[in-house]
């Protein structure tokens, strides 16, 4: 297996697709609008930055902010852009719901994944919300097509988060830690140290490929600047 560190790179539309993908990202999270902190995008989106890079795409099945499912009818709606989705093409996703008192909501879950035909899922940051991760990672241990965890090991962010992030990655194998750490939330290149000598090899930006801010698209540079560094 590679020892290559994967970067993936949140994406908005074509213009961010392209320039992740010339800055030497290996994957992207497709999401829409990042003020609720990324929701489903348009089937039109997917196709339109489907056919203009080649590198993975990760599409976030989310329709509200926070990290409640909603109502069953909204579950359903949820499930119903999946299967939209999926017959556009996609085949990599990105999900996660949790109960009000922060347990996974396994009904939601299983109701949207169930969708996806064992396509390649990534749970999110909701984990980093639950009130028991070790719980929650042993409660989904069996789902199929889950291989990884977005996360900043705290809902403060990876600075707040690196003990808790350094920890799982040794127990990487144990039941519930089979699936890939995928650091990400806050994250900036002074953690990198730390998270490589830990063995975790992937790692999410989004604010981080934009240096004027999210109402600007991402730059290739600064994605190239976070390529070299996990040369």
């Amino acid at each position: 297996m590679s020892n290559r560190a994967v970067l993936e790179v949140i994406a908005l539309d074509v213009e961010d697709a392209v320039a992740a993908q010339a800055g030497g990202a290996d994957r992207l999270e497709l999401v829409s609008d990042m003020a609720a902190d990324g929701l489903t995008p348009t089937r039109a989106t997917f196709a339109a930055i489907r056919a203009a890079v080649d590198i993975p795409l990760r599409v976030m099945l989310r329709a509200a902010d926070g990290f409640c499912a909603g109502s069953a009818e909204e579950v359903d709606r949820l499930a119903a852009q999946a299967r939209a989705l999926r017959a556009e093409g996609a085949e990599e996703f990105v999900l996660g719901f949790l109960t009000p008192d922060g347990r996974p909501d396994l009904a939601a879950i299983e109701t949207v994944a169930g969708e996806l035909a064992g396509c390649r899922w990534t749970f999110h940051r909701a984990v980093d919300r639950a009130a028991d991760r070790d719980q929650l990672r042993k409660a989904l241990a069996d789902l199929p097509g889950l291989d990884t965890y977005l996360t900043a090991g705290a809902a403060g962010g990876v600075e707040e988060g690196l003990p808790v992030l350094v920890a799982e990655a040794a127990r990487r194998g144990e039941p519930g830690y089979a699936a890939e750490l995928l650091v990400g939330g806050g994250l900036t290149l002074a953690h990198l140290p730390v998270l490589r000598a830990a063995g975790i090899t992937a790692f999410h930006i989004g604010g981080a490929a934009r240096p004027s801010g999210w109402t600007h698209p991402v730059s290739a540079a600064a994605v190239e600047s976070w390529r070299s560094a996990l040369a």
